[in-house]
């Protein structure tokens, strides 16, 4: 990650969250190139997405 690493990180989840028990993934903002994403209820492993490959993914879903 970069020189701010993941504690002080602000994680953001889907509003839709709620609808299923709040399991989901959470997305961090301002890490240039990259989208960190974890579990919402571990906050262990962080997989870094590329930024390009994650606008994709969003793209798709919406589709």
């Amino acid at each position: 990650m970069t020189a701010t690493g993941p504690a002080v990180t602000r994680w953001r989840k889907s509003s839709y969250s709620a609808i299923n028990g709040g399991d989901c993934l959470e997305v961090a903002d301002d890490h240039p190139g990259v989208v960190p994403v974890r579990d919402s209820k571990n906050t262990g492993p962080i997989l870094l997405v590329p930024t390009n490959a994650w606008q994709a993914f969003v793209e798709h879903v919406r589709g």
